[in-house]
């Protein structure tokens, strides 16, 4: 493994160590590209608004087919332009070409000159562009190293879901998806999910007095759960690490905790928890777990039938700091049951659909002595520490599972991930396509018709099963908690719903509650996913939108008495809110502290694929 730290020679002495990935030549590639990705996206946001060649003001960026692989320009801040090809897709989005790029007509490549040289047309003020620069940086630097390492799609074909996440390249619409602003680069080379480095989690106990367990049915006390996570040895060797200080066993929770967070911290900012013997560190369980895209989501890669653990970390990384919420965490497994309650109540979700909940069975939340009682406080403040533990994927001998946004993935070649499944599947692509959507949109749109309830379904919560042949079949979903919401318009459907969930989920009005789908899915993963399939598996965009609306519409005739939801909830209206990603980092909270986690902005109406006409 590439190392980046600092070591000690043999004399004792520290020697700088280089990463082996950081090459001009990788350098270079990662940047044309970032660079690419960063100009699309900023367009499609409106954050800037590039020039078609030869037209003396903007088009409709939202109505603009024509511009497909013609030349735009951008007046950089000196005076000078930026040129680019550029094709135009759904939603207005922007598909630029790498290798087109040019200032005054001399090729460019660098996205961190970009950002200075479009520091006033991107209207940013000094701090921000600090934090762009440092964010950035460290995105290129973990893109290095997954170039360095990068496998072909047919080896990656091969892979189990675990060891396939280790392999992602981050999420497609955030320009800033790996800046783990706190990551030094030791921690990044150990802790990053493209490090692929399986580790054991030290434990610690935690004092009733802070601690408060949660568990559904079966796991109702916290014995139940250490019971299925812990050998029976670990277990009386923590209990006895407690005796030892004459503390009892009983009157203490037990939880894993991320090692960084257990010394930039817990250490400092429990430090007097920590004195009074409120929390204990305990010694690591033997399992290996290893870290997925979300950075504090672990699998247990040596026991898989265990729970995949989730851990505050924080660490800022894309638009939030990564911590776990009190009220949330004490809330999951209440939002699980009564999430799963609804699918085991309906005879098409659970039969017909066979949707797979991961849900969050249990959890372990830890007060601040002092924070939790702030409300005003930076809320990175009250997501220190805790840790829920989330079901296993279990699927039946035949099916294999990957995350969405794992079809998006291109190796060094170029090929597509996606075109190498349907490759294996021997279905002709637009047949492969129907079996995708009819997976995944079934269950998504009967939550939501039905039952007033989304999901955000973007590319690291929904999960793609496939059959023995790599054909889609069905959908399973994870991340309740953070990512459920149901309609502000009362609906009979959540008559049921506990007063401790209601008080947790978010509301929105009915007409944007389809904004989860539309923007986590269809903007989020399929905006990127229809081109791809255009270039390498022939499918035009146009026919691939009309298979996506064919399965929404098949889905409708199947329900005729929901009639007045699909109006209540339309996801064929002809125009949408535009959600916008990277203008919350560049112009709204940029990097200040606020009391309350920071959502996407809006910005504007793009044109909607899927309308009628």
């Amino acid at each position: 493994m590439p190392q980046s730290s600092v070591t000690p020679d043999s004399d004792g002495s520290p020697v700088l160590l280089r990463p082996a990935e950081l090459d001009q030549a990788a350098w270079r590639r990662a940047a044309r590209r970032l660079l690419a990705k960063m100009i699309g996206e900023f367009a499609y946001e409106e954050l800037v608004e590039p020039l078609p060649a030869g037209c003396p003001a903007p088009r409709d960026a939202g109505s603009d087919r024509e511009g497909e692989g013609v030349q735009y320009s951008l007046r950089l801040d000196d005076g000078g332009w930026l040129t680019f090809r550029s094709r135009r897709g759904a939603y207005g989005s922007w598909r630029v070409a790498p290798d087109s790029i040019q200032i005054d007509g001399a090729p460019f490549g660098d996205p961190l000159r970009f950002l200075v040289g479009a520091r006033e047309l991107l209207d940013l003020d000094g701090p921000t562009l600090g934090h762009l620069i440092r964010e950035l940086s460290t995105t290129l630097a973990a893109d290095c190293r997954l170039a360095h390492e990068a496998l072909s799609a047919a080896r990656l074909a091969e892979l189990d879901y675990a060891a396939l996440e280790g392999h992602q390249t981050g999420h497609p619409w955030l320009v800033l998806n790996k800046g783990r602003i706190g990551f030094s680069a030791r921690d990044t080379a150990h802790w990053a999910p493209e490090s692929r480095r399986p580790s054991r989690l030290p434990w610690i106990a935690v004092s009733t007095a802070l601690a408060t367990y949660r568990g559904v049915t079966g796991l109702a006390s916290p014995d139940a759960l250490y019971a299925k996570e812990l050998d029976d040895g670990v277990r009386a060797a923590f209990a006895d690490e407690l005796r030892a200080r004459d503390l009892d066993p009983e009157r203490y929770l037990l939880l894993p905790v991320h090692p960084w967070q257990w010394e930039h911290v817990v250490l400092p900012l429990y430090a007097g928890s920590l004195a009074n013997g409120d929390i204990v560190p305990l010694t690591a369980d033997p399992d290996l777990r290893l870290p997925q895209q979300s950075i504090r989501t672990f699998l247990n890669t040596s026991r898989p039938d265990r729970h995949t653990v989730k851990l505050p970390l924080s660490v800022l990384n894309t638009l939030v700091w990564r911590g776990l919420p009190t009220e949330r965490t004490l809330a999951a497994p209440a939002v699980t049951a009564w999430v799963q309650s609804i699918r085991d109540g309906d005879s098409f979700l659970r039969d017909e659909c066979g949707v797979v909940l991961l849900g969050e069975v249990a959890s372990v939340t830890v007060e601040h002595p002092l924070y939790d009682r702030l409300p005003d406080v930076p809320y990175q403040y009250r997501e220190l520490l805790g840790a829920i533990w989330r079901e296993p994927l279990r699927l039946p001998p035949g099916e294999r599972a990957r995350t969405l946004a794992s079809l998006l993935h291109t190796d060094p070649l170029g090929r597509a991930f996606t075109a190498e499944l349907v490759e294996r599947s021997g279905l002709a692509p637009a047949a492969w396509l129907r079996q995708l959507f009819a997976a995944l949109l079934p269950p998504l749109l009967h939550y939501l018709y039905r039952y007033g309830t989304v999901f955000s379904p973007h590319g690291e919560n929904a999960i793609v099963v496939f059959d023995e042949r790599d054909v889609p079949v069905r959908l399973a979903i994870k991340d309740f908690v953070d990512d459920v919401n149901i309609s502000a318009e009362p609906l009979p459907e959540h008559r049921s719903m506990p007063d401790e969930v209601r008080a947790v989920l978010l509301t929105e009005r009915p007409d944007f509650l389809t904004q989860f789908i539309h923007s986590g899915l269809f903007v989020g993963v399929f905006r990127f996913l229809a081109p791809l399939c255009e270039e390498q598996l022939g499918v035009p965009e146009g026919e691939f939108w009309s298979l996506v609306r064919a399965e929404i519409l098949r889905h409708q005739t199947r329900f005729p008495e929901l009639k007045d939801r699909y109006e209540l909830f339309d996801l064929l209206t002809p125009r949408i809110a535009r959600l916008c990603l990277n203008r919350n980092r560049l112009h709204l909270d940029g990097y200040r502290d606020r009391s309350e986690r920071p959502h996407a902005a809006m910005h504007g109406l793009v044109p909607n694929p899927l309308a009628s006409g």
